[in-house]
């Protein structure tokens, strides 16, 4: 989640200029890098509550300050609510989730790798405070009566301007983990590939990704809860703009979608604010007599939940979170399906296209039986099978040592069995004491 440190205050009057953002975004002489976002569930190292920011996920922020990470205070007497060091970044969900934002780096495996040393570093951290960190799409036990939420400002205020408006709004916010990955484009036309790719190959990642099957101690009859609940939070702002699946997409249709989901919150003189209106009034009306500006563009564009979202980067939120190799597979897969326009092209050509409604229904059947979902005939799987083969064949080329990421997907479709599946069979056998399965 955002830090919300940006200052830029130069008045935005017209759209070109927000087209202009994205064209500024462009690295055309880049071989592309790739970032790793992966969030984890902390729990207590003997049950299954969530962990209070008093006490709890206040002491693990202050264990690696110790370590050499930079605090980030949203004013000199806050809590701290973040850490840096380097090009890397350590911010907290709505409720609790820990999340780790790494360097952008030319490989999958370099990205992967960082993300692993982060990993045994939390590990050490919270084994020392009485803790640990599961990786599972969502928290399985406990209602949302029970969660706390995190000193975070914007968070306060998006709790009622964002609750109002889905029924799993609070759900999102304080159940949920993530795995990301994040990437460049090199024109405008390469964004809108890579976006519609993307987009077409989301239901594959879901299923292949689900990890997330159990709801308030029970099993909730879906492979990806995290994934569904995203169903019921804003269709203003998440789920697919049409652009991503009618073949149009550009930056002036992501502009115009983005302009018209209702604004979360707004910064002013130090204080978070609902403006109550859509990127679009503020542009024309302003607030209180104040134009929009870039920090309110950059602000409002973090708070756009699409399944793929451009900011400065292209970033894919289909994953679940899952354990360390899974999410270095989700970073090699990635790299080697839009960074060869081999790739891209087979993407294209290879994989059926659907019409935005039969898509959108595909995504929620992928959400609720993985890769045994079928599409025109075949299943989920067998389109998989051709997705990771795709990959695989284009890091071939591109840089072989990253191919080996993909293993972890391969044993996937070999076995015929998702993370989730595995996290039913562990749930079955020994209830709650399963999280010690999906320890990192």
């Amino acid at each position: 989640m955002s830090l919300d440190t940006t200052t830029d205050e130069r008045p935005i009057t017209d759209v070109a200029q927000l087209i202009a953002y994205f064209r500024s975004a462009e690295r055309p002489d880049s071989a592309g890098l790739v970032g790793l976002e992966h969030e984890k569930l902390l729990f207590p190292l003997s049950g299954d509550a969530p962990v209070p920011y008093a006490g709890g996920v206040e002491s693990v922020l202050a264990a690696f300050e110790k370590r050499g990470w930079d605090p980030f205070r949203e004013s000199p007497t806050s809590p701290v609510i973040a850490l840096m060091k380097g090009k890397a970044t350590i911010s907290l969900e709505p409720g609790g989730q820990f999340e780790f934002s790494g360097t952008p780096f030319s490989t999958a495996r370099e990205a992967a790798a960082e993300n692993t040393n982060h990993l045994i570093e939390l590990r050490e951290v919270l084994t020392s405070l009485g803790l640990r960190a599961v990786t599972l799409g969502y928290r399985p036990f406990h209602a949302l009566t029970d969660m706390p939420w995190m000193p975070k400002t914007r968070y306060v205020l998006m709790r009622n301007t964002l609750g109002a408006r889905g029924s799993h709004a609070h759900n999102m916010m304080l159940m949920t983990a993530t795995g990301q990955v994040s990437l460049d484009w090199k024109s405008e036309e390469d964004c809108a590939r890579k976006v519609m790719a993307s987009a077409k190959i989301s239901p594959v990642l879901v299923a292949l990704f689900a990890n997330s099957p159990i709801v308030e101690g029970r099993d909730a009859g879906l492979q990806s809860f995290r994934s569904r609940v995203w169903n019921d939070v804003d269709t203003a702002r998440c789920g697919y703009p049409e652009s991503m699946l009618d073949g149009s997409f550009s930056y002036a249709k992501y502009v115009e979608w983005a302009l018209d989901a209702p604004m979360l919150f707004l910064r002013r003189r130090g204080q978070y604010v609902n403006p109550a209106r859509t990127f679009r009034l503020l542009m024309t009306d302003g607030f209180e007599g104040e134009p929009a500006t870039f920090a309110d563009w950059i602000d409002h564009l973090s708070t756009l939940f699409p399944e793929v979202r451009i900011k400065r980067v292209l970033e894919i939120r289909a994953a679940d979170c899952n354990n360390a190799a899974m999410t270095g597979a989700l970073a090699a897969i990635m790299r080697g399906l839009l960074y060869d326009d081999g790739a891209l092209n087979d993407i294209e050509t290879l994989l059926p296209q659907l019409s935005p409604a039969k898509h959108r229904e595909l995504h929620r059947e992928a959400q609720k039986s993985g890769l045994n979902a079928m599409v025109g005939g075949r299943s989920l799987r067998e389109q998989a099978v051709t997705v990771v083969a795709i990959a695989k064949r284009a890091l071939m080329k591109i840089d072989r040592l990253d191919a080996p990421l993909l293993e972890p997907l391969e044993a996937i479709l070999s076995e015929g069995k998702t993370p989730a599946d595995h996290v039913l069979e562990a749930f079955k056998k020994s209830g709650p004491a399963m999280l010690k399965n999906f320890e990192i």
